[in-house]
Parts: structure tokens; C-alpha cells; sequence
């Protein structure tokens, strides 16, 4: 669940409340009592990961000592051609 951010139009207040995405935005502000809430544009937390994470060295290893994989060295690279050169449009 979210936490949106609110801000009262009337006195100012401003304040986070943890909701549902499927509530109805609040309405009336918890200070001054008056029906001026509106809901502002968070940026969010982002994506947040929790735990010690995943390295290749998670992954079990096959029998006779390869990883998943499969070859333990990289793969030869081969020098990129150069681009050609775009042929001329035929006038009409």
C-alpha cells in the first residue's frame, strides 16, 4: 500500500497518510477540520530491495566445475564493419 501525500488549501497542513490505492482520496483536514485536502504528485520511493542481494556466486554450479553459463571465457569479439553510406533519392 501507498503512502500519498496531502496538503490542506485552507490552513496549509501538510501531512502522509498510509492508504489502499482503491480509497477515496481524504476530503476533510485532521487540523483545521475543513473540507480543503488535495492530494499531491509524490515522487515515491522507488524500487526498494531488501536482503543481501543475488551474486553469480548464488547459483549452484553444474558437475565437472561450469557455472550456468556455460564456458568460463568470454566470448571473442569480432571489430564492427563500417556503415555504408545511404544511396542518393532518385528524382522524379
Amino acid at each position: 500500500m501507498p503512502t500519498y501525500e496531502y496538503a490542506c488549501q485552507k490552513c496549509g497542513h501538510e501531512f502522509e497518510q498510509f492508504q489502499s490505492m482503491r480509497d477515496e482520496p481524504l476530503k476533510k483536514c485532521p487540523k483545521c477540520k475543513k473540507t480543503a485536502l488535495k492530494r499531491l504528485v509524490g515522487g515515491g520511493a522507488g524500487l526498494i530491495f531488501k536482503g543481501t542481494g543475488f551474486y553469480i556466486t548464488d547459483y549452484k554450479k553444474k558437475s565437472g566445475g561450469e557455472t550456468k553459463g556455460g564456458d568460463s571465457k568470454p566470448a571473442e569479439s569480432k571489430p564492427a564493419a563500417p556503415a555504408k553510406p545511404a544511396a542518393p533519392a532518385a528524382k522524379s
